[in-house]
């Protein structure tokens, strides 16, 4: 949640604070604002309810005065969305600058603290009440400097924060800290660059410090980047690496969302997820993650699968394949609720994270918990050298490049191809998938990106189609069985997150027991209903529906004219393994939620109260 950029340089820091801020607000965009420091050695403060636009327009008489800043995009925690709450906030001696992702638990206690030393607040804000502390400590001990100070205030705080700090008796300086919520540094000639994560500066460097967590750096022209421990200040090297990131991969490339974009890019994604590793004509999955711990996984005694939102339901899949093929008893748990309820995990575990972002505090709470437990814990994440990859003990990336939308697509289907290749690598291992079967999973595996491709270019004017006519409901029902109701759980998220019309996922097994109670001529009815798995019994599903005047959307393999008499409008996508068929089936779904967004004029790449990166509770 929320969007941090700073900088200092030779660049006209407004512009790149601005254009950072741009690409991060998928974090968070209902207020945004800017501080420069200016020549005089003052701060000048920009900030605003709204998008970076409405901050645009307030601001623009700030270009060009500064070569050092930084700026922030919120989604709100602590206050509802306004002018006061928005970010930067400035201490009561107006000399503090700072910018804050997170939320500091014990921000109540310090602040009735520091109102009886006489502090006054103007915001609602937990962020308000750590710029003042960092005042308090430097008041307090005149010979204290500024990062110090802030290092003194960070160590009185518990939660999780991003933060970047600046401070007018201290020109030049950025100082910045984490603990649960990413930073990056880039590191260019005679500059410097903070933020989020990578895009913001991606044009400009190559070269970048993730900083770790539970460290802070203070960052100038004059001294470099010195980085520290937050609790004993020692002093800690810092790690260069070379971006992968380029710029084309966070354009919007044509098309009028990144939402869109990014469903498109799923052939490609699926592909580069499977690349090196899927190997059908030699007969070989060859994943280093799975491969250098390949017995530990194979004798697992159970696997725990943690994740939240879509990653769960990739999660779902993930239990019906590893269970198919590998005949690993699997649970799936929210990682919300696991780290709540005193899980029983033992040494014999292994437990499967998965994050687009390997950013999501829940996730990597649950997991900090399995590793105290002693499980082993492999880490499915989109985000190199983020949070999730650095911590668990194994895993695997999934390739699918920087998903801007915050509706995850391409993320979710690369999710499902790594936990296919898992799955069908532990049952080939361990002797429950013999090699003939085997072989025909792979050589279908390999085919979906191609599939995926056919429906996109088949069905992308039908769905269209189908959303107009909808666009204007007001409840959705999705039904599948097997593999494919977690993908109805997914369609309906998808639907809920960008349009706003309530929708329900189920098993359709399950509409007898309460659903069909809504069904009549008013209610849309998307079945997932591919001629394989338990086909006659979603034929009896339609039928029941059909019975009470339901609207039925059927997805349906080509060819099919059974479902497809009974339906009342039908997307047609290729055949394919059941084990696979929710890859297929997830793509118009996903157009559908989209398209039915934009006829009903939402903001699709930044639903309202969401955000990408959940890295708060």
């Amino acid at each position: 949640m929320c969007g941090i950029v700073g900088y200092t340089g030779f660049r006209d820091a407004y512009d790149i604070v601005i254009n950072g801020l741009r690409r991060l607000e998928y974090r968070g965009y209902d207020s945004a604002g800017v501080v420069l420091e200016t020549d005089k050695g003052e701060f000048e403060v920009k900030k605003t309810k709204g998008k970076v636009d409405d901050l645009v327009a307030i601001s623009k008489a700030l270009k060009s005065t500064s070569k050092i800043g930084m700026g922030h995009t919120r989604w709100a925690t602590h206050g509802v969305p306004s002018d006061n709450n928005s970010h930067p906030h400035l201490s009561n001696n107006g000399k503090i600058a700072l910018v804050h992702n997170g939320i500091i638990e014990n921000y109540d206690t310090i602040k009735t603290m520091l109102i009886n030393k006489d502090f006054e607040f103007k915001s609602e804000t937990d962020t308000e009440v750590l710029v003042n502390l960092i005042q308090y400590f430097m008041d307090k001990e005149v010979t204290l400097d500024f990062p110090e100070a802030v290092r003194y205030a960070l160590n009185e705080v518990y939660g999780a924060y991003a933060v970047s700090v600046m401070h007018e008796d201290f020109p030049g300086q950025l100082v910045i800290a984490r603990l649960g919520s990413p930073l990056a540094v880039g590191i260019g000639e005679d500059e410097y660059f903070v933020a989020s994560d990578a895009s913001p500066f991606v044009e400009f460097t190559k070269e970048a410090v993730y900083l770790e967590e539970g460290h802070m750096a203070t960052i100038s022209l004059e001294s470099g980047i010195d980085i520290r421990t937050i609790k004993e200040n020692t002093k800690i090297e810092p790690a260069i690496q070379e971006l992968k990131l380029n710029l084309e991969q966070i354009e919007k490339g044509g098309y009028q969302h990144f939402m869109l974009k990014e469903i498109f890019e799923q052939p490609k994604s699926i592909l580069d997820t499977m690349r090196g590793r899927l190997l059908a004509e030699e007969g070989i999955i060859k994943m280093a993650g799975i491969w250098d711990h390949l017995e530990r996984l194979t004798n697992a005694e159970r696997i725990i699968i943690i994740a939240c939102g879509t990653s769960w339901h990739a999660g779902l899949i993930g239990e019906y394949l590893i269970e198919e093929f590998a005949r690993v008893p699997v649970e799936v748990e929210y990682a919300s609720e696991f780290r709540y309820r005193d899980p029983i995990i033992s040494s014999k575990d292994v437990v499967i994270a998965i994050s687009q972002s390997g950013e999501t505090a829940d996730t990597m709470a649950a997991i900090k918990l399995a590793k105290e437990r002693g499980a082993f814990v492999f880490g499915i994440c989109n985000v190199v050298d983020s949070s999730i990859a650095r911590y668990t003990d194994a895993g695997a990336y999934t390739h699918a490049g920087p998903e801007i939308g915050v509706a995850s697509t391409k993320a979710f289907t690369a999710q499902l191809t790594i936990l296919s290749l898992i799955a069908i690598k532990l049952g080939n291992h361990n002797g429950n998938l013999g090699k003939a079967d085997f072989m025909r999973l792979i050589t279908e595996l390999e085919s979906i990106p191609k599939k995926v491709e056919e429906v996109l270019n088949s069905v992308d004017e039908v769905v269209k189609g189908i959303a107009k006519k909808f666009a204007d409901a007001t409840n959705f029902l999705y039904l599948g069985r097997g593999y494919n109701f977690p993908a109805a759980l997914e369609g309906a998220l998808k639907l809920k997150e960008i349009s706003y019309i309530h929708a329900e996922g189920y098993p359709a097994a399950e509409m007898k027991h309460g659903p069909i109670a809504l069904i009549d001529e008013n209610m849309p009815i998307v079945i997932i209903a591919p001629k394989v798995g338990h086909y006659d019994k979603i034929v009896s599903n339609v039928q029941e529906i059909k019975a009470r005047k339901g609207i039925v959307i059927a997805v349906i393999n080509k060819g099919d004219t059974q479902v497809a008499a009974m339906a009342d409008y039908i997307i047609e996508i290729p055949e394919t393994s059941e084990c696979f068929s929710p890859i297929l089936a997830s793509v118009p779904l996903q157009l559908l939620s989209y398209y039915i967004a934009v006829e009903r004029g939402a903001n699709v790449d930044q639903p309202r109260n969401l955000a990408k990166s959940v890295t708060v509770e």
